[in-house]
């Protein structure tokens, strides 16, 4: 017993010694164990969403986000369903503002936002488990080192997940400075990144952008009318000859050379609505809107 005791003593001795080196060494030498980072804990990362009419999948969206952010910010523009309910729900800060586009909705929804970094997410996206951890170990290491962060963005289509074309891994700004704003235009809304750090992540988005065929087409529609406007406002026109050659070269990018035939019936679907989309904006251009 006395035996042990000794070792004991020498053993708290030895450490004594140690707990000036480490103070002395300090990064180089710690006699303590270093803390590892909670892998629960919110992150100083502000949820963003804007949404209108969505109780049917806002859910899934914000429950991605919980998982990761300190405050989740729901600027909603009249939802009459459960939109409202569901994201207060779900902890979410809902705040009323009327729709006034999306770049500028979306940039009320930033302005909002309490954390340095922001996470800005449509009500049909959200991520799944290993996105998530993948946030965490960016947060962990390498987040500083740029501004803004592209995430992968996959596309379902009617239940089917995109494989190939432009859509099954489509870079989108969705992880930045609280600081960037969307440019102000009327369509298909971009993230100002000129003069910022922009760099890749790995970290895979999901996109379910459609609850039917016939809502898909008539979303199309509204940002076909927009696109027109806009390029008309700005003195742009188009005929008929641009507005086919624009639809063949899309199918031919999307099925042939970027592969989408491999998604099948759901991907020809798809991509022939898309074609069908842009053959309308150009003929839209080409009307006196």
């Amino acid at each position: 017993m006395d035996d042990a005791q000794g070792s004991l003593d020498g053993h708290w001795e030895l450490l004594d010694q140690a707990q000036p080196k480490a103070r002395r060494f300090g990064r180089l030498y710690s006699a303590r164990p270093r803390r590892r980072p909670s892998m629960t804990a919110p992150l100083p990362l502000s949820g963003v969403v804007i949404t209108r009419n969505e109780a049917d999948r806002i859910e899934r969206c914000l429950a991605s986000m919980r998982e990761l952010c300190d405050e989740i910010i729901v600027l909603d523009s009249g939802s009459t369903d459960a939109t409202v309910e569901i994201a207060r729900r779900l902890g979410a800060r809902v705040e009323h503002r009327d729709w006034d586009g999306f770049a500028r909705q979306k940039n009320a929804a930033i302005e909002r936002a309490m954390q340095p970094w922001v996470l800005l997410l449509d009500a049909d996206e959200w991520l799944e488990p290993p996105a998530i951890a993948e946030v965490r170990k960016l947060f962990d290491g390498e987040i500083e080192t740029a501004d803004c962060w592209l995430l992968q963005r996959r596309t379902h289509f009617l239940g089917h997940t995109m494989r190939a074309g432009s859509f099954a891994r489509e870079p989108v700004h969705r992880l930045f400075r609280r600081t960037l704003r969307h440019g102000d235009v009327p369509v298909h809304e971009y993230l100002d990144v000129k003069g910022w750090r922009v760099r890749p992540s790995s970290i895979v988005l999901e996109h379910d952008t459609a609850r039917s065929e016939a809502e898909y087409w008539q979303k199309l529609q509204c940002y076909a009318r927009l696109w027109a406007r806009e390029r008309s406002a700005r003195g742009k026109r188009a005929g008929v000859v641009r507005a086919g050659a624009a639809a063949a070269m899309y199918l031919v990018k999307n099925l042939v050379l970027r592969g989408g035939v491999i998604d099948g019936r759901a991907g020809l679907r798809f991509h022939l609505l898309h074609a069908r989309y842009v053959w309308t904006k150009y003929r839209l251009l080409g009307l006196v809107l």
